[in-house]
């Protein structure tokens, strides 16, 4: 089976719950007619809003929706990490995550879903804790994050969603305090076979994205085809 990840800038459910180009893409990369997916909702403290979103978003949607609490732990919890479609990570606080992820021993559990062909997809946090290097603002002011490492290189969400994200990861890539990587605006999802970027997709048709690479002591930004799913 392939490993597939699918990582969003921003949009999906919590963020467009009136437009469900992203939630759509996501379910069609698994395998499997009428798929379960798991929501992952630890970086948001497994808010319970943010569930319901989950639930009345995808009870619309051809799949079988569940999540996962890591709060609150089921005694079938690598059963249901193995035992579905795909694992979708919400956004939140990502340092926060992958550190409750480590000690609950779930990130083992998410790289043997993933070597088994499981789709893994995630918005914001949900799509840099996959990198090397996450730009995040998890700790206050945005900086660097130490991530699974399971993708190379660094990743920026939100980039065109808040004011001082662009600057604050071209200073970093350029400095050399994050690995050059790619920044997706909201709206904008990679879509990663393997460790390999396949394709970009866009909810929204201005959604860009953009490899981010230093210079001759200037950072440049080159702008990668998206295809906008509308």
């Amino acid at each position: 089976m392939s490993r597939q990840i699918i990582a969003l800038g921003g949009g999906g459910f919590s963020m467009e719950p009136d437009n469900p180009l992203l939630d759509r893409y996501v379910l069609e990369a698994a395998p499997v007619a009428n798929p379960r997916i798991t929501l992952l909702p630890t970086a948001s403290g497994d808010a319970d809003r943010l569930v319901a979103q989950f639930y009345t978003t995808f009870n619309r949607l051809d799949c079988r929706p569940q999540h996962v609490s890591l709060f609150r732990q089921a005694p079938d919890m690598a059963e249901r990490f193995l035992e579905t479609d795909i694992i979708y990570v919400s956004g939140g606080n990502t340092r926060n995550m992958l550190a409750i992820w480590r000690v609950a021993g779930v990130d083992k559990l998410i790289r043997q879903a993933w070597e088994q062909g499981i789709v893994l997809a995630g918005v914001s946090a949900g799509a840099i804790c996959w990198f090397d290097r996450g730009h995040t603002d998890s700790e206050g002011d945005f900086c660097k994050l130490d991530c699974l490492g399971w993708l190379t290189g660094s990743c920026s969400p939100h980039y065109d969603g808040e004011i001082h994200r662009q600057p604050s990861y071209q200073s970093l890539v350029n400095s050399g305090g994050i690995l050059p990587g790619l920044a997706l605006d909201d709206g904008a999802a990679a879509h990663f076979v393997g460790e390999a970027r396949t394709r970009l997709v866009s909810s929204r048709p201005t959604a860009r994205a953009f490899a981010v690479s230093p210079q001759d002591g200037q950072v440049v930004e080159t702008p990668l085809g998206v295809d906008y799913l509308g």
